[in-house]
Order: structure tokens, then C-alpha cells, then sequence
């Protein structure tokens, strides 16, 4: 039996639903059937998709229809294939994809006589390419599928059914080349272009069944009608993952290509990171593909410390969700979360609540020049995106360099806030002392500290100075707080600020921030206008009240920094072992490890591209949480190990490791993307 397997689904990365879109009165998937059943050698047509629930539709649609599916694995293709094949007894199958409305029944048959033929396993028209893109096609027996199914291991080879065929040589191939090469025409369907220019050459014939040439001949009189999507690319997408190729739209309609920017894959892998998610748990996320990844990185940028998908947050974040999230009215829990964080902080006695960090931040300052009834302000460390903050790059001077993020530019900030935020060093009184005499500062915010400790009682002094100048003075704890102590991190040194500012840990992945802070200067917030509706929902303190409880219950911060410890002492001795001249640095819940270096970056890149391989979503930092476990970390310091001792052994041949970096490496600080 001569049987025809069109491999189709609705969950396309880059065009949802792509096979049910209509050219005229037929779908897509129905054109591609009803061409090819113009063929005289095909025996049977049928459709292969996913069995999932995101297929539901597509299986409904085509049993309405009646059209012949089989439903199988849905990341396993090629299983999917061996099934299908062996279930209607097929000894040739003929391979086409759902993306190929031109498909041409007559070379289907041509393509069919060429295989029986000739004794061959494989035949195809696309190895290399000489037909338009969109006119693929492969033969091949049961058989060689068999054998495949048996051999292929690699993800890929599964999810492409004939990439093991096409490079494994025991195998007898032939590719069949077109009179002319037509390669560049492009006549699939895998973006919205590509609709476009298929419903204008449907247009210019009275029916559905017309044949390549043609095509060819509406080509050579009419080119411009082929133009609109000339400019993608044949195959430009085939070994992205579904994640890359979902962001490589999104640059295209969202600045930046997302929200975040320590989220960009350029931070971290541009060509290769999976960039999205499809659903996570302890420290693992799967990726869009199904892939399951351990986080031994970011987690979620240090928001998760008991870990993705915690169950005792997430039931209390549900049955708020069933009660209602906001209304006319306020949520009770905000006062209960306002109690506890004061509970937390004796020195403190207000609170006021946000959702981002650089909103909070922003709140915090407003209210402490409302305070002061001062203007400028002298910070140290990173805090946020708002006007208030990037005005320190204003004019000439590059004031954030030595705060975390370099190069971020404060276009679209007014100017003639030039003046009123002044950086100091940390660990470096001077440095503010100056700043303070020379200005006329009214708050001093800064982290309590982030990579290196405090140095001869440096907080203390901070703390004097303000106190002695009237100054407000701002603890800005969103990364550090909840980490190291069941509080903020200035409890360890024993130092009261005037605010402190918590985020990220609060709400285990929820979006809630709290400015804590002294009444006198709180009160403030009353005589200035800060306000905002979402501000009041209630998920974001449901989240903290359960979280707060749940961090108490597993003394969450004693974990975290004794787990830190272990990751620093382990990076050292391996450090040492492979001769790696790496800086260890970070508070323990929080290790990071880094070098001046012009190579770190590459070694860096490479790191993170050797863990993906093995599992594991890496780089040169962690956020430890509860879901660390040491079966977890176990694993991650093997395959840490063996990264690294490869770095060494290109080191000791080459002398830096460029001829394994066969990728574009992360990006250094902020950079435009599209």
C-alpha cells in the first residue's frame, strides 16, 4: 500500500491554526487532501496529528469533514509516523507536511514510480533543494522508517521523522531535481505572509487543482505576486527550538522582544536558549517543547525561593481566585500583610504596597522627598528603570556604569532632571561624604549590599551620616530581602533604615512589593498623590501572607544560605582544580562568580550552552530556593565539573576556548535588540 501521511497540527509556533486558515471555501488541510486525491498511485490520505488536547479541534474538524486522522505522540514524530504507517499496513509512505497547499498530486506519482523503480530506501526533492519551497515531498518504505524509529535518539531526529534517514549512510537515497532551480520561490505556509501570497495565487485560477508549472508560468508573468514574502528564508527555522522561533517573532512586535531584560536570550544563549516556558515546578521548567530543565540560574530573577509552583501559595492564591481577586471594596489581606512585615521590622510602622520593584522604588522616593522636601538623591546599586534613577546618566558623565547594568542610556528622560540623582561607591564613605557636602542631598538609597560585604562598619556610617544630616535614609532590599534572614538583609548588620523596600521573595512568583518604613517619614505619603488601582488586588497579599508562612515553616533563609555556601565552596575547589581565575562573590542565597577577563564572556556562553545540553538552565549565577535539593545539585556539580574541564582542556591546546564557541555568545550589559 502506497500511503500518503500529511504531518499537521494547530499549534504552530509561528502561525497558530495555520492548517484550518481558509483560501476561499476550503481550509488549508482540506486543499492539501483534495490535491493530493488527484493522485492515480495513492491508496490511502491520511492526517497525522498530536494527541492532545490542543489538537481537539483540529480532530473535530476533520472528523466533521471526514477526513481520515491518526492521532499520535506529540513531540515523538517520527513514532507518530512508524504508528500511523503500521496501523494501516503501509509498505511506502509518502511524507507531507500541512504547511504545503500547492502540493501536486502529479509529481506525488512521479515521485512514486522514481522509489519503485529504483532501489533505494529514501527519496526526496529536497536534499538539495531545486522545487519551489512548499513542493516537498518524501518516499520512503516502512522499512527504513522502521530502522530509523529504532535508532534515531537525538530530540531532533524524533521530532523531524527523516533526519536520521537523510544522514545515516546505510541507507540508498535519491534526490530528484527540478528542470529549473526554483529554490528561493516560496510557496509554504509557516507566517502570515506566506497566506497572504498563497490566497493571491488561488485567486488567479478557477479551481483548487492546478499543477507546479502552472505556477511557474503565473511566476514568470507575475512576480511581484510572489514578493510579500520573498524575503523569508527556506528552512531558516528547521533546528530552532518552538521557544527561539517564538521569539524571534516576538522582536518583531514587542520592543525588546519581551518585558525583561535579564530574560532576553541574549543575555544568556541568543540562537539557542529556549526563551519560553510551558509550565514549571520545584526548580524545573519545561520548555515549549517538553524538554524538562533544571533551574540552577535565575529562578524566575530571584522571585522563587521556595521554588516554581509552590502547593501551599498556589492554594491560597486559588481560593482567592474563586473568591474574587478585586472589587468596589479593599482586601482585607493587605492590613494582615501590612501587621506581619511591621511584626518583621519593629523599627517600622507603616507600610505601603506595590506590585514591580522599580514602581516600589519609585514610591519610596517619592515619599522621601516629600519628607525632606529635597530634590536630590545619592544612590549605590541597581533600582529600577524610572526617570528618578536613569537621570544619573543625564549629560556626559556614565554615573549606573558600576551598578550592576552598563550602557543604559536615559533617552526619553526629561533633562533637566540632570543634577538630582548622585551614584557612590560602595564600601566608599568618601564617595558619599563628598556627594553630601557638595549637594544638597535629602535621601540616600542603596542596596545593604549585593556582591561584596560591608567593610569597617561601612552601613553604620552610612546610617550616622544620614541621621546627622537629616537625610532619608532608604534600604532598597527587593533582591536581598527574605534571603538571609526572615527579613531584610540589614537585620544581619545590625542597621535600621528609614525605609526598606521588599519585592521579588514576597510573593514566591506572585507580583507583590512592600515599602516598609518609619512613620514619620511614611505619613509623608499623604501629603503627595500616589495611587493606583491594581495596586489594591488581591492575589499579590494573599501571596506574601502564604509565602511569609511558608518561608517561617521550612526557616527558608537558614536553607538558602547554607546551600549558597556549598555552591561557593564547590565553584572554588573546581575553580582551582581547572586553574579558573574566577571572582566568587554575592550574598551566600545568592553566589555569583565572575572575571574581567575579555574571554569570561565566552567562557560564560559556553557554560551555559554545555548545562542546556545536560539539562540544566546555567550561568554564572544562582538564586538558590527550597527546591535545591542536594540530589538536584548533586547532578548539577557532575555536569558543572565536565563543562568546565573541557573549557580547560580547548584552554590548554588553543589557549581560550573560541573554537568551541560555535555560537552567538550572551551579550554584556544592555543592548538594543530590534
Amino acid at each position: 500500500m502506497n500511503l500518503a501521511i500529511i504531518q499537521a497540527r494547530l499549534t504552530s509556533t509561528r502561525f497558530p491554526g495555520k492548517v484550518l486558515r481558509k483560501v476561499g471555501e476550503y481550509s488549508i488541510i482540506e486543499i492539501i487532501v483534495k490535491r493530493l486525491e488527484r493522485s492515480k498511485l495513492l491508496d490511502k490520505i491520511v492526517i497525522a496529528i498530536p494527541d492532545n488536547e490542543s489538537n481537539v479541534e483540529l480532530a473535530n474538524f476533520l472528523e466533521q469533514k471526514k477526513l481520515l486522522y491518526f492521532k499520535g505522540s506529540e513531540h515523538d514524530v517520527l513514532s507518530r509516523f512508524v504508528d500511523c504507517a503500521k496501523f494501516y499496513k503501509a509498505a511506502t509512505v509518502v511524507r507531507i507536511t500541512g504547511d504545503c497547499p500547492f502540493v501536486d498530486a502529479k509529481l506525488v506519482d512521479n515521485f512514486i514510480n522514481m522509489f519503485n523503480q529504483s532501489n533505494i530506501d529514501y527519496l526526496s526533492n529536497t536534499n538539495p533543494p531545486s522545487y519551489p519551497d512548499g513542493l516537498d515531498a518524501e518516499v520512503f518504505s516502512f522499512n527504513c522508517l522502521s530502522l530509523a524509529n529504532k535508532g534515531a535518539r537525538d530530540r531532533y531526529d524524533r521530532e523531524h521523522v527523516t533526519t536520521f534517514i537523510k544522514e545515516n549512510k546505510k541507507f540508498k537515497k535519491m534526490n530528484l531535481f527540478y528542470e529549473e532551480d526554483f529554490s528561493d520561490l516560496r510557496l509554504t505556509l509557516d507566517e502570515k505572509e506566506d497566506l497572504d501570497v498563497i490566497k493571491s495565487v488561488f485567486k488567479k485560477f478557477d479551481s483548487i487543482f492546478f499543477d507546479l508549472k502552472e505556477i511557474i508560468n503565473l511566476y514568470n508573468q507575475d512576480a511581484e505576486l510572489f514578493n510579500r514574502n520573498s524575503h523569508l528564508k527556506r528552512n531558516q527555522n528547521t533546528k530552532m527550538s518552538s521557544g527561539q522561533k517564538l521569539y524571534k517573532k516576538a522582536k518583531q512586535i514587542i520592543p525588546g522582544g519581551n518585558m525583561l531584560l535579564s530574560k532576553r536570550p541574549e543575555m544568556f544563549l541568543p540562537d539557542l536558549w529556549p526563551s519560553y516556558y510551558s509550565k514549571s515546578k520545584g526548580c524545573h521548567v519545561w520548555d515549549l517543547d517538553g524538554n524538562k530543565l533544571a533551574d540552577t540560574c535565575f529562578m524566575g530573577i530571584g522571585t522563587n525561593i521556595l521554588g516554581y509552583a509552590n502547593d501551599k501559595v498556589d492554594h491560597a492564591v486559588l481560593k482567592t481566585i474563586k473568591n474574587g481577586n478585586l472589587t468596589t471594596l479593599n482586601c482585607p489581606e493587605e492590613v494582615y500583610l501590612a501587621e506581619r512585615l511591621i511584626e518583621l521590622n519593629p523599627w517600622a510602622h507603616m507600610v505601603k504596597f506595590a506590585r514591580t520593584g522599580g514602581e516600589a522604588n519609585s514610591v519610596a522616593i517619592r515619599i522621601a522627598r516629600a519628607a525632606t522636601g529635597k530634590d536630590k538623591v545619592a544612590i549605590c546599586g541597581y533600582h529600577g528603570w524610572h526617570d528618578w534613577y536613569l537621570s544619573a546618566n543625564l549629560g556626559k558623565s556614565k554615573e549606573l556604569d558600576g551598578h550592576l547594568l552598563p550602557g543604559l542610556e536615559p533617552r526619553g528622560v526629561p533633562r533637566n532632571l540632570a543634577g538630582t540623582t548622585f551614584s557612590f561607591n560602595y564600601n566608599d564613605l568618601e564617595s558619599l561624604k563628598k556627594i553630601i557636602y557638595e549637594e544638597d542631598i535629602g535621601v540616600i538609597k542603596m542596596e545593604v549590599m549585593r556582591n561584596h560585604l560591608p567593610k569597617n562598619n561601612f552601613l553604620q556610617k552610612v546610617r550616622d551620616l544620614a541621621t546627622k544630616n537629616n537625610i532619608v535614609l532608604i534600604f532598597d532590599e527587593c533582591t536581598s530581602g527574605f534571603r538571609e534572614t526572615n527579613s531584610g538583609l540589614h537585620k544581619k548588620f545590625s542597621v535600621e533604615p528609614d525605609i526598606a523596600i521588599y519585592g521579588k521573595t514576597l510573593g514566591n512568583g506572585y507580583a507583590i512589593t512592600a515599602i516598609v518604613g518609619k512613620k514619620e517619614v511614611m505619613d509623608h505619603a499623604q501629603t503627595t498623590f500616589i495611587s493606583s488601582t491594581f495596586w489594591t488586588e488581591r492575589i499579590g497579599p494573599t501571596a506574601a501572607l502564604a509565602s511569609l508562612e511558608e518561608m517561617e515553616r521550612v526557616q527558608s533563609w537558614e536553607y538558602v544560605t547554607k546551600t549558597g555556601k556549598c555552591i561557593k565552596d564547590f565553584w572554588k575547589e573546581i575553580f582551582e582544580k581547572y586553574n579558573f581565575d574566577y571572582e566568587i562573590s554575592g550574598i551566600d542565597p545568592l553566589p555569583v562568580f565572575s572575571s574581567p577577563d575579555k574571554g569570561f564572556i565566552n567562557e560564560k556562553s559556553f557554560i551555559s550552552f554545555d548545562m542546556l545540553q545536560k539539562g540544566f538552565l546555567a550561568s554564572n549565577a544562582i538564586y538558590v530556593c527550597t527546591s535545591h535539593t542536594d540530589k538536584v545539585l548533586a547532578t548539577y556539580y557532575e555536569s558543572f565539573e565536565e563543562t568546565i574541564s573541557k573549557m580547560a582542556t580547548e584552554i590548554s591546546k588553543n589557549g581560550s576556548i573560541e573554537k568551541l564557541v560555535k555560537f552567538t555568545p550572551a551579550h554584556s550589559g544592555f543592548k538594543r535588540l530590534n
